[in-house]
């Protein structure tokens, strides 16, 4: 894996949990706003909302250069509008990263001929 592909996945990966939470926020939020007078959706709403723009932009750029199956992008795109998905990517994420270290370690030592 080259740095600019590690770099993507990692870029997706932090902006992925803090997306995550600012929709579970905006959902209660959103709650908040119908049971009592704490009206806080437009702020909550405009952060969620750089976020999630920040994930997609961040997700077709790791798409672009790991050339990942339609599936497991649509999974990644999928997550990302469910409430808490964007923790299951970052866990994802965090594992597919590493997997590709250690490959690249085991393709660089000669122990795979991968």
């Amino acid at each position: 894996m080259d740095l600019k592909t590690a770099t993507a996945l990692r870029r997706l990966r932090l902006v992925s949990a803090p997306e995550a939470v600012s929709f579970l926020i905006l959902l209660v939020c959103s709650v908040l706003k119908r049971t009592t007078e704490f009206n806080a959706v437009p702020v909550m709403g405009a952060v969620h909302g750089v976020l999630f723009i920040l994930y997609v932009i961040f997700w077709a750029d790791a798409w672009n250069r790991t050339r990942w199956s339609f599936g497991t992008a649509a999974l990644y795109f999928v997550l990302s509008v469910l409430p808490g998905g964007g923790f299951f990517a970052e866990r994802k994420l965090r594992r597919e990263s590493e997997d590709a270290v250690i490959a690249e370690r085991a393709r660089k030592e000669g122990v795979v001929n991968a």
